[in-house]
């Protein structure tokens, strides 16, 4: 690969075990992020990816003696559930393919951990802000500029996010510390935003006025519903307006305790969120013309 000297690229697919062979071939650590989200499609294509993909990286990492680090999600515990949640909550996950998938996918590695001895760690981030996010930020940041973005509730409620490079350091660690194997970590920031504060400080960076509308939780909940009826997950270029999951994760209070990785493997977020917006900002209004005020109905769905 031009201009990356050691590098090799392998193109493959969790879902075809063949193709994972002589990428992890003399490997010391795997790094497993790959995974379906943010798409409205059936159970069953979310449960090949994330769990059946899973397992083949699991065995693959295993046949080849490779230490796994298995990227999970903070909200396999479920969302709203009141509480600050670390890593002894029971996975609870919201009734969403996205969320059941990865709480299966979990479950997968901790047995496969137990029973058949693979050298794994769980990790369990926040909802990753950064350069290049065209999944959160450059969505946000294009119903700002459009005029439709709206603040769930009263906006007072927090929100999982945390920034990529904090989220990268701790991947790093829990591949090089020898007491993370066979451990589940959280990685979040020590200090979070409210739904409001994060809007205002997107709005402030872009150049856009903040949300001024509200929508009460309870009525956007229920359009999401009726939305969600009306499309088929059957249809791969369908998608709902508004998704349950997208008014859960903004509109109810969410905290995630990152303090087990903090002691156990000296993990120290570093880029708080208002510069982690800031730097995210600068990609998007450089890069605006690929992301900005897209017209497709799924970049101006909420769906998180």
């Amino acid at each position: 690969m031009d201009g990356h000297p050691g590098v090799s690229v392998h193109r493959g697919d969790v879902c075809r075990p063949d193709t994972l062979v002589e990428p992890m071939r003399g490997v010391d650590v795997v790094f497993h992020l790959a995974g379906i989200h943010g798409l409205w499609r059936p159970a069953s294509v979310y449960y090949d990816v994330n769990v059946r993909g899973t397992e083949n990286v699991c065995r693959a990492a295993l046949a080849a003696g490779s230490r796994l680090v298995h990227v999970s999600t903070w909200a396999v515990y479920g969302i709203g559930r009141g509480r600050v949640l670390d890593e002894t909550q029971p996975l609870n996950p919201f009734p969403d393919n996205y969320t059941v998938s990865k709480a299966q996918a979990d479950e997968l590695v901790q047995r496969l951990i137990t029973e058949e001895g693979l050298p794994a760690v769980i990790v369990r981030p926040g909802i990753m802000l950064g350069p290049g996010d065209r999944v959160n930020f450059a969505r946000m940041a294009n119903r700002l500029l459009a005029g439709r973005a709206i603040i769930i509730g009263s906006g007072h409620n927090h929100v999982v996010f945390v920034y990529v490079e904090d989220v990268v350091e701790g991947l790093i660690l829990a591949a090089v510390r020898q007491e993370a194997l066979g451990q589940v970590y959280n990685l979040s920031t020590d200090r979070p935003f409210t739904q409001s504060e994060l809007w205002r400080a997107i709005a402030d960076e872009i150049g856009s006025p903040p949300p001024r509308v509200h929508i009460p939780y309870r009525a956007l909940r229920l359009a999401a519903y009726i939305s969600e009826a009306l499309v088929s997950s059957e249809n791969p270029r369908g998608q709902p307006l508004i998704t349950r999951f997208g008014v859960e994760l903004f509109g109810t209070d969410n905290l995630v305790s990152s303090e087990k990785a903090q002691r156990e493997l000296g993990y120290l977020p570093r880029v708080d969120l208002r510069e982690g917006v800031r730097r995210a900002a600068r990609w998007y209004l450089r890069d605006k013309g690929a992301y900005g005020c897209a017209s497709k109905p799924e970049a101006q769905a909420l769906r998180y």
